[in-house]
């Protein structure tokens, strides 16, 4: 963001919305020059002019209206920021870029809310950390709030601050996609996507769709980001990733992002060929209660329909259980034991294709999880983004038609014995 400021952004905004150069330096009060300079320094930034001089005034270019509408969003984030904190003080009617307020500042803030302490935020910067510490703190004084505070630990963002910082990093993600719309409109088709997946995902929703993407948009990057879904779901609500891919928590986990299905994923009862279970015909649950088990991570919809398979028998959930949430660890546990992990019956297709695994009748038929999309409520996709998300509803669709030719309705039903759940 070094090129462009915050008080650019603000002054661009009134130049497109009043027409003229003199109309919008009288609005934010400064000289005419100033005003030019700033709508110079946009037009840098994005690589192509935004407005049309003419005699009667300045008219907004196509690549002006991508950039407006962009700015627009991103100076609205940092006012929902800040706006019910400077109301509570009494200066409510403050701006974005009318306090002296500058990016370089709210980069310090997200980093001391990512990474802590100024000197492992300054590191992540790759600035000194008494840099960190001026821009932190004048960051401050601009805004009259408490961003900062002392802990046991050292210094950390407040409640306040770390509220501030996220609405930073969407205010950044939608600075960024600005960009990558202006480089489209240049030909040249740019830009960057980072999906959170999950395991199901990962295994083959998400790569079926990326190199199908990749493919039509080769200029196009796009990051797989991995992790526990709290992580990717933190990532998603500060705009450090654009979507999550995998299981959904229905309802939505927050109220500032929305969930989409795409498609109902059949479970399986797994366990290595030879087990002892694989003898009768379908294993009552309090058969199953007598073997061990793996079981999916606390919190995950995959440990609730593991849970509710024994409590909707008026069974007891086992003990001793080793809670796992790597696929490659789970494998080889499962092939070397009597244990029974309750898994999706996409994700082990190549382990049972290759005798490694086999599955067991599941006690209550055919149950699912839902598989799909998370994004932000607010999230406002480039055109190749809406590529991407419709070639993530492809793959999927195909996965649904596979299903339904192997008898697994798409809708997670089958007549006389199914539950379908998140």
């Amino acid at each position: 963001m070094a090129s462009v400021n915050l008080r650019h952004l603000a002054v661009f905004r009134e130049v497109a919305q009043r027409g003229g150069v003199n109309a919008a330096a009288r609005a934010v009060f400064l000289s005419q020059p100033a005003v030019t300079q700033a709508v110079a320094a946009i037009e840098r930034h994005f690589g192509l002019p935004c407005f049309e001089r003419r005699s009667s005034g300045m008219r907004l270019t196509p690549a002006g209206e991508r950039c407006l509408y962009r700015i627009d969003r991103a100076l609205r984030e940092l006012r929902a920021a800040w706006v019910d904190p400077l109301r509570r003080a009494g200066s409510a009617t403050a701006g974005p870029g009318r306090r002296g307020v500058t990016f370089t500042q709210l980069e310090a803030l997200t980093a001391v809310a990512a990474h802590g302490g100024f000197q492992a935020s300054a590191e992540s910067l790759r600035i000194a950390p008494p840099t960190l510490h001026r821009a932190a703190r004048s960051l401050e004084q601009a805004l009259g709030l408490t961003l900062f505070e002392r802990t046991s630990f050292g210094i950390r963002a407040s409640r306040e601050g770390e509220r501030l910082a996220r609405h930073a990093q969407l205010a950044f993600a939608e600075l960024a996609q600005a960009r990558a719309e202006i480089a489209a409109l240049r030909g040249q088709d740019a830009g960057r996507t980072v999906i959170g997946v999950l395991p199901l995902a990962r295994s083959f929703l998400v790569p079926d769709a990326v190199l199908r993407f990749t493919a039509a948009h080769p200029r196009h990057s796009v990051e797989l980001l991995d992790g526990p879904y709290e992580t990717l779901l933190a990532a998603l609500r500060t705009g450090a990733a654009d979507l999550l891919v995998g299981a959904l928590r229905l309802p939505a986990p927050a109220p500032d992002v929305r969930e989409e299905v795409l498609f109902d994923d059949p479970l399986a009862l797994v366990v290595r060929v030879g087990h002892p279970l694989k003898s009768t015909r379908t294993p009552t649950v309090r058969a199953l209660g007598r073997y061990p088990w793996i079981a999916p991570r606390t919190g995950s919809p995959l440990r609730r329909r593991f849970v509710d398979l024994f409590e909707h028998a008026g069974e007891p959930v086992p003990t001793g259980l080793i809670e796992c949430n790597s696929f490659l660890a789970a494998r080889s546990l499962l092939r070397h034991s009597d244990r029974v992990m309750l898994l999706s019956a996409h994700q082990i297709e190549a382990e049972l294709e290759a005798g490694w695994l086999t599955t067991l009748p599941h006690p209550e038929g055919l149950v699912c999880r839902r598989i799909g999309l998370t994004v932000r409520s607010r999230w406002q996709p480039t055109a190749a983004q809406q590529d991407l998300l419709a070639r993530l509803r492809a793959a999927a669709a195909r996965i649904g038609i596979s299903d339904s030719r192997s008898e697994r309705p798409r809708d997670g039903r089958r007549s006389g014995s199914s539950r379908s759940g998140a």
